[in-house]
């Protein structure tokens, strides 16, 4: 899986990176690693920065991933892609579940989760 902190550090590329010369960083992650974007706790533009940068090198197809409140993020993310940068991207399924997860003071609770999968011909 691609941990967005793994994908994208923006605050340390160079001038080279953006312009393609040293852009080894992006096809070493989308052939070593599967196509998955897990969304968190970060800015919205930073997921749909790393859903580009997956399609740019040549992946057809990505899921995003998201658990309890940062569910509505992932959407955000998807539909900013969609409309605003990349028009051809389509929704191809989305999954909804319920993960239970161990609390630290030993109770259970329920956490909703969403994956998207997006395509791109």
């Amino acid at each position: 899986m691609i941990f967005i902190k793994e994908l994208l550090e923006v605050e340390n590329m160079t001038e080279e990176n953006v312009n393609g010369i040293n852009s080894e960083k992006p096809k070493e992650i989308a052939t070593t690693r599967e196509n998955n974007v897990l969304v968190g706790r970060k800015p919205v533009m930073n997921y749909v920065v790393a859903c580009l940068t997956f399609f740019n090198s040549g992946e057809k197809s990505i899921f995003v991933k998201a658990r309890g409140r940062a569910i509505t993020t992932a959407v955000d993310a998807v539909e900013l892609l969609r409309r605003g940068f990349a028009s051809d991207v389509k929704v191809s399924t989305i999954n909804i579940g319920t993960e239970e997860l161990q609390r630290e003071d030993g109770r259970k609770s329920n956490v909703s989760t969403i994956e998207i999968k997006l395509e791109r011909p």
